[in-house]
């Protein structure tokens, strides 16, 4: 191997976590870098397939590192837009009760918010609920100022773009094969040959813990895909929806069910549910690979969240056959909505880590080994987080990587 081939730190990843950190590690420093992509192109995945909503962090438990970094990496987000001159809005959402069964979980979330910082949150009563949303049914909501959409793959790419222009070098279509020590270094072997490094980040996303097994880590939990499916409005229905209309989530999960989203490069998408996916890169219900199969069949905490959460699953699966079912999932938020006004999207995977006892882990799950960061369970917001994470993961490799 050359001088070429060697390198301070290599990052491995093309999404948004990993070019934030890439940028984050390039910036203000003389370190030779390379983030290496499995796809042809940047922010193939989650980053590139979502309805690129900025979040506010009412969500998420106070203390947590979703709180912490969201909080932080939505401001961050919005003055990195600003200084790109990236497309971006700031234009609020509501969060809309629709029973009095969920009353106090809109309650949690208000409280939840305060703890998080959020300020000029409002809690809205049904008439004023009109006010924001003309068509949207419900008894009460929360108007949260601070969310906001943006297109991410432009982020990602001004990411890498910058990390370019700072020095550091991209490999796209450069597939992880292994990793091994050679003395005080890591040789990380790949589809465009062998290179050396003196640390390695791994911000793989949808196969982050089959990278982390294969550098000798157990990362104590397995990647289940998840499908989340979209519809979008069509255009003489698009009045129906000025902004973000989110419903109260089910706490036990961290997804946040159906919703409507207005997109910053035009159009209303609508959803998306949550249909377990049987390849880690099932963006369609035909796609289906037998190893990432058995991975989950084989794997004690699949069973286990199974069995608690099954009925859950099948409303998922009968939602993503039937177009009548996700309409009426639909209604709840706007009556108005019916089949003839909605028509297939596209579709995302969230790599959602699974742990031994059958939980959804809920919190970013970030885990060191000797010259080695694994990045292993990473779902919204970590696009709105990005740049917090980013400056985070940065921080732990200039405490560790050696001189």
């Amino acid at each position: 191997m050359s001088n070429n081939s060697s390198y301070d730190i290599i990052v491995l990843g093309g999404g948004i976590i990993g070019t934030s950190t890439a940028l984050s590690l390039q910036s203000n420093s003389d370190l030779k870098i390379l983030l290496i992509e499995a796809e042809e192109k940047l922010a193939a995945h989650q980053s590139g397939n979502n309805s690129g909503v900025i979040h506010s962090g009412i969500y998420y438990k106070p203390e947590s590192l979703k709180a912490k970094n969201c909080s932080e990496g939505r401001e961050l987000l919005y003055r990195f837009c600003e200084e790109y001159k990236l497309k971006y809005e700031r234009c609020g959402k509501l969060i809309v009760a629709v029973d009095k069964d969920e009353l106090e979980r809109l309650n949690l979330l208000y409280e939840r918010g305060i703890a998080n910082g959020l300020t000029g949150l409002k809690r809205l009563n049904k008439d004023e609920l009109k006010e924001y949303e003309p068509h949207v049914n419900g008894i009460a909501g929360l108007f949260v100022p601070q969310t906001g959409i943006v297109d991410y793959v432009q982020v990602t790419n001004a990411f890498a773009k910058s990390f370019k222009k700072n020095g550091g070098k991209i490999l796209t279509n450069c597939r992880f094969i292994s990793s091994r020590t050679n003395c005080s270094e890591l040789i990380i072997r790949t589809s465009e040959g062998k290179f050396r490094t003196k640390f390695f980040v791994n911000c793989g996303g949808l196969y982050c813990d089959l990278v982390a097994k294969q550098c000798g880590v157990r990362p104590g939990l397995l990647i289940v895909p998840f499908r989340g499916e979209y519809y979008v409005l069509k255009k003489d229905k698009e009045h129906l929806v000025r902004n973000l209309i989110y419903p109260v989530p089910d706490i036990k999960f961290p997804f946040l069910g159906v919703h409507f989203t207005r997109m910053i490069n035009g159009g209303i998408e609508a959803g998306p549910n949550a249909v377990l996916a049987f390849k880690r890169e099932g963006y369609s219900l035909k796609d289906f690979s037998f190893a990432d199969v058995m991975n989950m069949l084989s794997y004690p905490g699949f069973w286990k969240m199974a069995s608690k959460y099954y009925e859950t699953g099948i409303g998922e699966f009968r939602r993503s056959f039937s177009k009548k079912a996700f309409v009426k999932s639909l209604q709840k938020l706007i009556p108005e909505i019916q089949e003839d006004d909605i028509e297939r999207g596209g579709s995302g995977v969230r790599a959602q880590a699974l742990d031994p006892y059958g939980n959804l882990v809920d919190d970013f799950r970030i885990v060191e080994a000797e010259r080695m960061i694994h990045v292993l369970n990473a779902p919204s917001p970590a696009a709105t987080a990005s740049i917090s994470i980013g400056n985070k993961i940065a921080e732990m490799v200039r405490k560790n990587i050696k001189p």
